[in-house]
């Protein structure tokens, strides 16, 4: 059983995106809810180690939160009486009195927020990874393959234009939705894939953003909402083979596959159908059919990697960027053998922004090392190395590096 300590830190790290998301509708300022969130869980240190956890956590958090910071204004409106504040604690008194605490479907209001047309489309993302996800701004720099300086600007500027132009915190309808649903879409699978790649108590994330990935669907039943729900519920379907019992990284060809989810496989597969009837697919939809060859592969050795070669050829029809084609390589050293696939990560290392992204140096570390170009895997897996903070990252490149040491 875990300590108090050790429970505050799980319940953080698997619902403060949550949290952090009610508290900013019912106070209606980012700021405000960041400083409320680090009041709650400072309550939370304080009344949890000899009361004991509440039965809802997060309910309790998202009320703590609230009530200190509404404390907090009364007693700087008390000594300061600015007409101003007085006017805004009313507001939110008024709120915490006639409003109760809802939880599930704050992140889908906070993340249509973020993604108003009202905001410049660059900085649409980057402002919900980070009060969505809880990214800081050096891992939404890595996940744009951009500077930090640049992305800090653009959050700053974002969170003032809510403000000044008063950009409720709702969920459009009709033609509304529509517009801000590819950028929806976006920070959906944004928000799944962080919780994919940290992994552990992390992977709450992936379960919130397959709800939210349900309620777009039933929402707006569109191709890419349906195609994007396919692919997170077939990703999410290994969850279980991804790490093994010391919590390091399962590559997918060594992963027992009798520990995926078939429901799950069944269910992505039923939405790509659905996709296929209605004679439409997008970039989620290719990217689902090809996790869907995946799972419905008996072995990484019986994989059509000739048809998932196809599939990317399409999607960098639908979506050419780096990543894509990084992914494409993998497959057509599969297809071509490790040499081919080797030319075409070396081509997109060419590019500053991808020498920047630890994956592209850890694919073409495995390709060199398939190789036999022990030196130059090497370096390439410190490169890799250098770039992720991530512990079961950085565990599986450290095992490969014994391992090549080893093989002299």
């Amino acid at each position: 059983m875990q300590d108090p300590a050790q429970q505050i830190e799980t319940v953080y790290r698997q619902s403060a995106p949550r949290i952090r998301a009610a508290l900013i509708r019912l106070l209606g300022s980012f700021d405000l809810a960041e400083e409320a969130l680090h009041d709650a869980f400072l309550e939370a240190s304080r009344e949890w180690p000899t009361k004991g956890m509440p039965r809802n956590p997060v309910s309790w958090l998202v009320s703590a939160g609230r009530f200190r910071t509404i404390d907090r204004l009364r007693k700087r409106a008390l000594l300061d009486r600015h007409q101003q504040d007085i006017a805004y604690l009313s507001d939110l008194a008024q709120q915490a009195e006639d409003e109760p605490v809802t939880i599930d479907d704050d992140m889908l209001r906070l993340i249509f927020t973020c993604c108003h047309p009202a905001l410049p489309e660059e900085a649409r993302i980057a402002l919900a990874l980070r009060e969505v996800c809880g990214l800081t701004t050096e891992e939404i720099a890595r996940a744009f393959l951009g500077l930090p300086a640049t992305i800090a600007q653009r959050i700053v500027r974002a969170k003032a234009r809510i403000r000044d132009q008063r950009i409720p915190y709702t969920v459009p309808e009709g033609q509304a939705l529509e517009g801000r649903l590819e950028t929806v879409l976006a920070v959906i699978y944004l928000l799944f894939n962080e919780g994919h790649m940290r992994a552990g108590a992390a992977e709450r994330l992936c379960e919130d953003a397959i709800h939210l990935g349900r309620l777009v669907a039933s929402m707006l039943p569109d191709a890419e909402a349906l195609g994007l729900l396919a692919l997170m519920l077939i990703q999410q379907s290994r969850r279980h083979a991804r790490l093994d019992a010391r919590g390091d990284l399962v590559l997918l060809a060594d992963q027992d596959r009798d520990l995926w989810d078939r429901s799950l496989i069944a269910e992505g597969e039923a939405l790509l159908c659905r996709i296929h009837a209605a004679g439409e697919i997008g970039a989620y939809g290719l990217q689902a059919s090809v996790a869907l060859c995946h799972a419905l592969s008996p072995s990484i050795a019986d994989t059509d990697w000739r048809r998932i070669v196809s599939l990317y050829d399409l999607l960098l029809e639908a979506s050419p960027t780096p990543v894509v084609r990084l992914n494409r390589a993998v497959a057509l050293a599969e297809v071509e053998g490790p040499s081919a696939g080797l030319l075409q990560v070396e081509t997109l290392l060419a590019d500053p922004s991808m020498q920047r992204y630890a994956l592209a140096h850890s694919v073409a570390a495995d390709l060199l090392r398939r190789l036999g170009r022990v030196e130059e895997a090497r370096q390439r897996y410190k490169a890799a190395q250098e770039l992720t903070a991530l512990a079961h990252e950085v565990a599986f490149i450290e095992a490969r590096l014994r391992a090549l040491n080893a093989s002299g």
